[in-house]
């Protein structure tokens, strides 16, 4: 897990890579870390029937269009990455499963890219290439909708993590995984949890019973916190688990959440309705792990 010694960076050439190779520049220099920079050549579409030229020249456009892709991507980000070392790769399929196959083939230990969101919206965007790596990526992987607004690498600095916790079977890989990073950078950690509100069926909210909800959902964690000897602040309030956690993280200007994002298989695999929820409004970049 750490240290990071390979990051992934996919790029489809837009101003919204910036903010994920500002990540991948900061994690690459601290960690020594080869960055792979990525870009996926969509297959072309053409409809056979009406062309009126033959494979020939098909197969020179094909190789026109992948000789520019390649010269795009050399030049791409070419100053922003300056200080860190770099392997550039073309690849050509569906972008999702060419960047999830290439980050299991090359055993990548993290995947930054954007959101792709956009205008006031962006909130409530999820790209679709995005939303399939975070639901099938094996590895951790960094987004978030405020990553384009990253400061330049040089300024970024990580002082205060936030690792929100569930208490399912990826909390104890989410601290464990924060707690590494706050190590790494001497930041301080903090440990949220969201406790639901709760009301027996067909009863108003009962005080008493969340309150024991609360205190075992303390204890739960104290003894989490105490089997990986992580250094963390506890913080666990009552409300829906999104809205919360992210309002624990603008309070203490976290410049990284760290989450589970699940492990089961199925319609939700890894994207679990709460993780998806939270990239969306978090104020700081997420690492979901």
């Amino acid at each position: 897990m750490f240290p990071l010694a390979k990051i992934l960076l996919p790029v489809d050439f837009s101003e919204r890579s910036l903010g994920a190779a500002r990540y991948a520049e900061a994690l690459g220099a601290h960690f020594a870390s080869e960055i792979c920079l990525l870009h996926v050549l969509e297959p072309m579409r053409y409809d056979l029937s009406t062309l009126e030229f033959g494979g020939t020249v098909v197969g020179e456009l094909m190789a026109t269009r992948a000789a520019q892709a390649r010269e795009q991507l050399e030049g791409f980000l070419r100053d922003e990455l300056q200080g860190v070392h770099v392997r550039r790769i073309l690849l050509e399929g569906d972008p999702a499963r060419r960047i999830i196959e290439f980050a299991h083939d090359e055993k990548v230990n993290l995947i930054a890219l954007p959101t792709h969101g956009y205008g006031p919206f962006r909130r409530f965007i999820l790209g679709s290439v995005t939303a399939k790596v975070l639901h099938d990526a094996d590895c951790p992987v960094l987004t978030g909708v405020h990553m384009e607004e990253a400061p330049t690498a040089g300024s970024l600095a990580f002082r205060t993590i936030l690792c929100a916790v569930d208490l399912g079977p990826q909390s104890r890989k989410a601290l464990c995984w924060a707690a590494h990073m706050a190590a790494d950078y001497r930041a301080r950690l903090m440990l949220a949890h969201a406790v639901p509100c709760i009301a027996r069926p067909g009863e108003q909210f009962d005080p008493a019973l969340s309150d024991e909800v609360n205190r075992a959902a303390r204890q739960e964690i104290e003894s989490l916190r105490a089997t990986l000897h992580a250094e963390a602040e506890l913080c666990v309030e009552g409300g829906d688990p999104p809205q919360v956690v992210c309002r624990i993280a603008e309070q203490l200007k976290a410049d990284l959440m760290v989450i589970g994002r699940g492990s089961a298989a199925g319609l939700f695999g890894r994207l679990r309705t709460n993780a998806y929820a939270i990239i969306r409004q978090s104020p700081c970049a997420v690492v979901s792990v």
